[in-house]
Order: structure tokens, then C-alpha cells, then sequence
């Protein structure tokens, strides 16, 4: 049935009206169709998605679990070490405040010259400092200056000086006897001679006394040279002619008295004469035999030889009393020389009260400690590395290990770095370090292996075991068996040697499946 014409118009005036009423409603509520628009459009990319994404858990469900494989680790080849690993603290050693003992100073102690410069070294028969135009000799010795050193005394300090002697070549005597002689006198002398200083005043009057004294010497000497040719120039006895004639004079007296006693007859006055002549001849014999040495000229040159005597043993006396002494506030013991000097309170000028400087030891020292059980590892000349500021790995060598003091259960270790640079001291002065101490090492290049790759045989031999195909095909991967003889060991690998079947830098061994 066909439509009416005449409704067409109305028709489309409705129809128009409703589109038009629509679009209205889609105008106002504008906002709102588009939140509709987006939430449909996500259910259906969620609904979409849901058929594509897979959570774990049904992934894990639906998967097969992969073949194990071996766990392997490659042989390496190089030095093994096994090593203690301390902090170091750099710095300079043991310092010490100076104090000088101003009590044997004349008058007032006032630094006058000499002052050293901070960052400067003290050696052996160097001057510390000079007090009243005197100078302070710095000398090796532990142990202080505590008296003067003069002819006579005894004691351990005499001992140090002479071994201190000895260590600058003058001779002080011997060292294993502990008195102050003439030697170690001479040598104050020698030693004062060469720091470019006067020798100390020796006591006073000791020089008159030994001016007196050289010259009673003197005086004893011409008494007993004049007593002496006095003594030589008196006639000691006959000479040979003299004897002969006297000899003679007797037997020509005896063969005349003879002949006259044999006459016949006898004259008795003349026999007389001839007895005494022969008697007298006899009598001027034995005076010829006798001893005419004057016993006044004799006497007398014992006298002068007793006051020679008495005159050069007072001289002794006076020389020894004038020997140069060594004045405890003159000379410094400090060991372990040469010094480095860290700070100067004494100032030229002033008047010397407490401490002079402070010294330390001249070379940096590195000090740190470690436990027991690594400290009983190490020992005196081990090599040990650090580091430097820049990177750089510097040795050093250990010179002590020892217990630390108190009830710390942590050994102290003193090392002595190789020589450093002067920036390189300054740098490191006062650091803190990582010190590695090398306690074994091999000797050259090695192969090592971890300890998980050892294993031990039916008959107690070490073997590794090589795997030569794919670890990832696990026990259907190919592995051979190389029996090893196992050498240092570390903390972290294990030098191996092959004694049956061979191994190579790269091979990967077993260490778990």
C-alpha cells in the first residue's frame, strides 16, 4: 500500500524533529557518551588481551622443565699468591720531644744559634741546637744524657758514648769496659774538633795546677842530670897500668926482702926496711881493687830519681784533672738516626723552657695490625704491595710482627716501604692503606683450578674433571678425568700440576652439575 502523498510532508516533520531533538540530547550530554565510548573500548581490548597473555604460574605449568647442565669454570695460568690483607696507617716513626738539660749552662740558657728547620734531618755528630754559644752534639744512644762524662766514671752511659765513638771512627777506648779513661777523653777532644766547637772548660785551676806540675817535672829532671855527671865524672877505680905497676911494685919489693933474707949474715935494719916496703906495695894494691865511687855523688842521684818520680806523678795528676770532660747539656742521644725533624718550639733568642723540638724517625714507616691467627702467617723480610695515591702498587717489606700491648687479641706489624719520592712522601704521609702481605707464592706462572673442581679418586689421587663438549648438554656432555698433584693453595684457587692426562690454560673443569 502506497503512502499518502499528502502524509509525506508531516512524515518528514517528525522525523526531522526527532533528529533534531537527538542531537540536542547528544549536545548536552556530550561528556558522558564519551566516557561510555572509552569503557566499552577497554572491555573489549581487556577481552581481546585475556586470550594473548599468560601468567607464570601457567606458563611454568606448561613448559617442560630444561636438561640440568655442568657448572664449569675455565683453568687459569698465572703467579699465585696467598695473601694477608691489612690497613696501614703512613707515617713517620716514633716521635719523640727534645729536652735539653740547660742545668750545667753558665749562666742563662739562651738559644743562640744552630736552630734547625722543620722537615730537616739529625744525624750523628750533628748540631741539635746551640744553647749560650755552646752546641748540642746529637750522638746514637738510647740512653740520655743524665750526668757529666769526666775522667773516673763508670756506667752504662760511658759504654754509649764510647760505642757512639766508635760508630763515627774515633777511638774511645774499648766499649766492653764501662770507665771514662784518657782515650775516651781524647776522643771528647776529637770530637769537638770536628763539629768546629771549642772542647768544654775542664775545672777550674786545673790549668795552673798543670803548669806547676810541668814544671817541677822540668826541674827534677836537671837535678837528676846534674847529680848523674856529678856521679860519672867521680874516678870508679884503677886503670890497667895502675894495676900492673902495683903488681909490679910488689913483686920487686918480695924478691928484694927475699934476697935479703937469704943473706948471710943477715942485716937486720935493712930486712926491716924491705918488709915494709913490700907491705906498703901490698896495701896500695888492694886500694887499687876497692870501690872509690863517692858515696855522697851516689845518694845523690837517688835523691833526684824519688823527686823525678814524685814530680811526673803529680803531672799525671794535673793532666788528667785539665782532660776535656763531656757536659751532659752538650751532647743528645737519640737511636735509630738519622732524625727528621717535625716541629721546633725553640726560637733564637729566647730562653730555652721544656721541649726543644720534636723529632721523628727519618724514614715513613707503614703500621697496622692484624689478627693473630694472620700474624703468626708473617714474618720479618716478607714482601708486601700497596697502593700509592695514584693507583700505583709500591712494595715494602715487613720489619716486625709481635703481640700488641694490653689485652688486644690483635697483632702489631711494622713495615718499611721502598724508597719513595719526595711527593710520594708528602702524598702518603698521614694516609690510611690497604696493605696485601704475601705469605706464599709460586714461583712463576701456574695453572690453578677453584677447590670446588677437586676431587678425590678410588685410590686417594686429586683429579679434575674436563669437560670437552657442550656443559649444557649436562651428563651427555663428554668429560675426561686428569689426575693433578695440588700445590699453593689461596683463598680463592689451588695450583694444580697434571700427573695423568693432560690440562691447559682455558679447559673448563667441573666445580657442580
Amino acid at each position: 500500500m502506497l503512502d499518502d502523498p499528502e502524509d509525506a510532508p508531516e512524515e518528514r516533520r517528525r522525523r526531522g524533529s526527532f533528529l533534531a531533538g537527538g542531537a540536542a540530547v547528544y549536545r548536552q550530554n556530550r561528556t558522558l557518551w564519551i566516557v561510555a565510548a572509552v569503557a566499552l573500548l577497554g572491555l573489549v581490548a581487556g577481552l581481546l588481551l585475556g586470550r594473548f597473555v599468560v601468567s607464570p604460574a601457567d606458563a611454568a605449568a606448561g613448559t617442560e622443565p630444561p636438561t640440568p647442565g655442568l657448572v664449569t669454570v675455565p683453568v687459569e695460568f698465572g703467579p699465585l699468591s696467598n695473601d694477608v690483607t691489612i690497613r696501614g696507617e703512613v707515617a713517620y716513626a716514633d716521635p719523640v720531644e727534645v729536652r735539653i738539660d740547660t742545668s750545667t749552662v753558665p749562666g742563662v740558657a739562651v738559644v743562640t744559634g744552630q736552630v734547625p728547620e722543620e722537615g730537616s734531618e739529625l744525624g750523628e755528630a750533628s748540631i741539635a741546637l746551640e744553647i749560650a754559644g755552646r752546641p748540642v752534639i746529637v750522638l746514637p744512644g738510647e740512653l740520655p744524657a743524665y750526668r757529666t762524662l769526666r775522667l773516673g766514671v763508670e756506667g752504662p752511659d760511658v759504654v754509649q758514648f764510647k760505642t757512639a765513638m766508635r760508630a763515627l771512627g774515633l777511638d774511645a777506648g774499648d766499649p766492653a769496659d764501662a770507665v771514662f779513661g784518657v782515650e775516651a777523653a781524647v776522643a771528647v777532644e776529637a770530637l769537638y774538633g770536628r763539629v768546629g766547637y771549642a772542647t768544654p772548660d775542664s775545672e777550674e785551676g786545673s790549668e795552673e795546677s798543670l803548669r806547676a806540675a810541668q814544671e817541677f817535672v822540668r826541674s827534677a829532671e836537671q837535678g837528676l842530670l846534674t847529680a848523674q855527671n856529678d856521679l860519672a865524672t867521680t874516678p870508679v877505680g884503677a886503670t890497667p897500668v895502675e894495676i900492673r905497676q902495683a903488681d909490679n911494685a910488689i913483686a920487686s919489693a918480695s924478691r928484694e926482702f927475699e934476697a935479703a933474707r937469704s943473706a948471710d949474715p943477715q942485716d937486720p935494719v935493712q930486712l926491716g926496711n924491705l918488709l915494709d916496703t913490700l907491705e906498703l906495695a901490698q896495701l896500695q894494691r888492694q886500694e887499687l881493687g876497692a870501690d872509690r865511687t863517692d858515696a855522697t855523688e851516689r845518694a845523690a842521684v837517688d835523691a833526684a830519681l824519688v823527686q823525678l818520680t814524685q814530680a811526673q806523678e803529680e803531672l799525671a795528676r794535673a793532666e788528667e784533672a785539665a782532660l776535656p770532660s763531656l757536659p751532659a747539656g752538650e751532647v743528645l742521644f737519640l737511636a735509630d738516626l738519622p732524625r727528621r725533624v717535625d716541629a721546633v718550639t725553640a726560637e733564637r733568642g729566647s730562653i730555652l723552657e721544656g721541649a726543644a723540638m720534636t723529632v721523628s724517625g727519618a724514614t715513613l714507616g707503614l703500621s697496622g695490625s692484624a689478627a693473630e691467627a694472620d700474624a703468626r702467617l708473617l714474618e720479618a723480610e716478607d714482601r708486601a704491595t700497596f697502593e700509592l695515591p695514584d693507583g700505583a702498587p709500591h712494595e715494602a717489606t715487613v720489619l716486625a710482627v709481635g703481640p700488641g700491648e694490653g689485652d688486644t687479641s690483635r697483632w702489631t706489624i711494622e713495615l718499611e716501604p721502598d724508597p719513595l719520592t719526595p711527593e710520594q712522601i708528602q702524598e702518603l704521609q698521614g694516609s690510611n692503606v690497604r696493605v696485601s702481605i704475601a705469605v706464599g707464592a709460586t714461583d712463576g706462572d701456574v695453572l690453578s683450578v677453584p677447590f670446588a673442581a677437586l676431587t678425590a679418586g678410588p685410590g686417594g689421587e686429586t683429579r679434575v674433571e674436563v669437560s670437552e663438549g657442550d656443559p649444557r648438554e649436562g651428563e651427555r656432555a663428554a668429560t675426561r678425568l686428569v689426575v693433578v698433584r695440588s700445590g699453593l693453595a689461596t683463598s680463592g684457587a689451588v695450583e694444580v700440576t697434571p700427573l695423568e692426562g693432560e690440562l691447559s690454560e682455558g679447559d673448563l673443569v667441573v666445580v657442580g652439575r
